[in-house]
C-alpha cells in the first residue's frame, strides 16, 4: 500500500486536535469527556500558577475549577491513579486493561536497584493490615527507620513498601489531602465488576496500542509504546506485526521539510478531511501537557525546542525554572515566566521570549493579556498588568 502523505500542516492540525485544543476552551464541561479523550491526565505537585493537572484540563475548558478535580477520585470514583510515564489519573473504565500494568511495574521495582531494601511480604502486610483495620492511610500514619543515604532517591522502609504496593495495584489511592495520598484496599476504590473482569494479556496490550494510535493520530511503534508505558517495545512491536494489515502507512512531514514514515488508524484520511482548523486565541500550555510531553515530537512537529529547566541550576537555564509555552492556531509562537502570589492574590508576568521568526506584536501582547487574565482565575488571583 503506498504511504498516505501528511503535510506539516495537517499534521499540526491534526496533533492539535487529538489533543483538544482546536476548539476555544469555552462552553459546557464535561470533565471526563476531557480525560477520556486525553486518555490519562499527569499529576505534579508543583505550583507556580495551578498544579499541571489543574492547567492541562483548564487548558481544555476554562470553565474548570481547581475544587473539580478531587470529587472525580474520592467521591465519584469515575478516575484512578496510576503511573503512565508518571503519576496520572486515569479514567475508572480503563482499569481492566490496567492490570498488566500493575504486574509490570512490581516487576520492574523488584528489579530496580534502589528497591533493594524493600521490606519483605510480611512486613508490607503488617502495613496493609493497619489500612485493612483503620481505613485510608497516608505515609505520615507510619514510622520506620531513617532513610538509606545510598541515593538522592532513598525513601525510609515504610514509604517505600507503601509505594510498591500501590505500584503493584496491592494498594490504591483513596483520596488526596494537600496533595498528600492516602492508600487504601483496592477493592474499597476500585468497582468490582471493573477489578474483577479478565482481559488476557494480548488484549490488554491491543487496547492501549489502539487507544494509544488514535490519541496520536499518526505514530511510530517507539511513540505508540511510549505513549501510555505499559508495554516493552518488544510487545509494541509484535501487535504492529499482527495488526499493520488494517492499519494505514503514512509519511508525515515536519517543521523542517523532512518526511518521517508512520502508522494511522484506518479512518485516518477522514480524520484529516474532517479535522478543524484551530482556534487563533493564543493559549499559554502547561510544560507537562500532553501535548507537548514528547518534546522530540514537539520539535519535529512545530520547530519548537523546549526543554522544563526546574532541574537546572539557575546560573545555567536558558529562560527559567517554570516557563510557559505559548500556542497560537498552528504555532508555537513564544515562551512567558507567569507566577501567582495567592497570598495576595496576583497573578504577575516575568519575561517573554518570541520564539525564532516571530514578531511580538502590540496585538499578540493584547491576546497574551486577555490569556493571563483568564488564568489568573483558575488560581483564584486577579492579574494586573505589569504587576511584577
Amino acid at each position: 500500500m503506498a504511504r498516505l502523505e501528511i503535510s506539516n500542516r495537517q499534521a499540526r492540525k491534526l496533533w492539535l486536535d487529538s489533543h483538544l485544543l482546536s476548539h476555544a476552551p469555552t462552553g459546557p464541561l464535561d470533565l471526563m469527556a476531557i480525560i477520556e479523550g486525553l486518555g490519562f491526565v499527569q499529576l505534579d505537585t508543583i505550583q507556580v500558577v495551578s498544579r499541571a493537572h489543574h492547567h492541562i484540563l483548564w487548558s481544555r475548558n476554562q470553565n474548570y475549577r481547581e475544587a473539580m478535580f478531587d470529587p472525580l477520585l474520592a467521591k465519584d470514583r469515575a478516575v484512578f491513579e496510576h503511573f503512565t510515564h508518571d503519576a496520572s489519573v486515569l479514567p475508572m473504565a480503563f482499569l481492566p486493561f490496567w492490570q498488566r500494568q500493575f504486574r509490570r511495574k512490581a516487576e520492574q521495582m523488584g528489579k530496580a536497584g534502589w528497591w533493594k531494601n524493600l521490606p519483605d511480604a510480611e512486613a508490607r502486610q503488617v502495613l496493609k493490615d493497619r489500612i485493612a483495620a483503620e481505613g485510608a492511610l497516608s505515609t505520615h500514619a507510619f514510622e520506620s527507620a531513617p532513610k538509606s543515604s545510598d541515593h538522592a532517591w532513598a525513601k525510609p522502609p515504610h514509604k517505600m513498601a507503601l509505594d510498591f504496593m500501590w505500584y503493584a495495584g496491592e494498594l490504591a489511592t483513596c483520596f488526596r489531602e494537600n496533595f498528600t495520598k492516602y492508600y487504601n484496599l483496592p477493592e474499597r476504590v476500585f468497582p468490582e465488576h471493573l477489578r474483577k473482569r479478565e482481559v488476557s494479556d494480548a488484549d490488554q496490550v491491543d487496547w492501549l496500542c489502539r487507544a494509544a494510535l488514535g490519541r496520536l493520530g499518526f505514530a511510530t511503534p517507539g511513540e505508540i509504546q511510549k505513549f501510555w508505558e505499559a508495554m516493552s517495545a518488544k510487545e509494541c512491536r509484535g501487535w504492529l506485526g499482527q495488526a499493520q494489515a488494517e492499519l494505514v502507512p503514512v509519511s508525515v512531514q515536519g517543521a523542517d521539510g523532512t518526511w518521517r514514515d508512520a502508522w494511522s488508524a484506518p479512518d485516518i484520511e477522514a480524520r484529516l478531511t474532517e479535522v478543524a482548523a484551530p482556534t487563533s486565541r493564543l493559549r499559554i500550555l502547561n510544560p507537562f501537557d500532553p501535548a507537548i510531553r514528547d518534546r522530540d515530537r514537539l520539535l519535529r512537529l512545530f520547530g519548537m525546542d523546549y526543554r522544563i529547566e526546574i532541574f537546572v541550576p539557575a546560573a545555567k537555564r536558558k529562560y527559567g525554572y517554570y516557563v510557559y509555552p505559548l500556542l497560537e492556531g498552528t504555532r508555537f509562537v513564544g515562551r512567558v515566566e507567569v507566577t501567582a502570589d495567592r497570598k495576595s492574590g496576583v497573578l504577575k508576568l516575568g519575561q517573554v521570549w518570541a520564539e525564532p521568526g516571530v514578531r511580538w506584536t502590540e496585538a499578540r501582547q493584547g491576546k497574551l493579556e486577555a490569556e493571563l487574565t483568564r488564568f489568573a482565575r483558575l488560581a483564584g488571583c486577579r492579574y494586573a498588568q505589569h504587576a511584577g
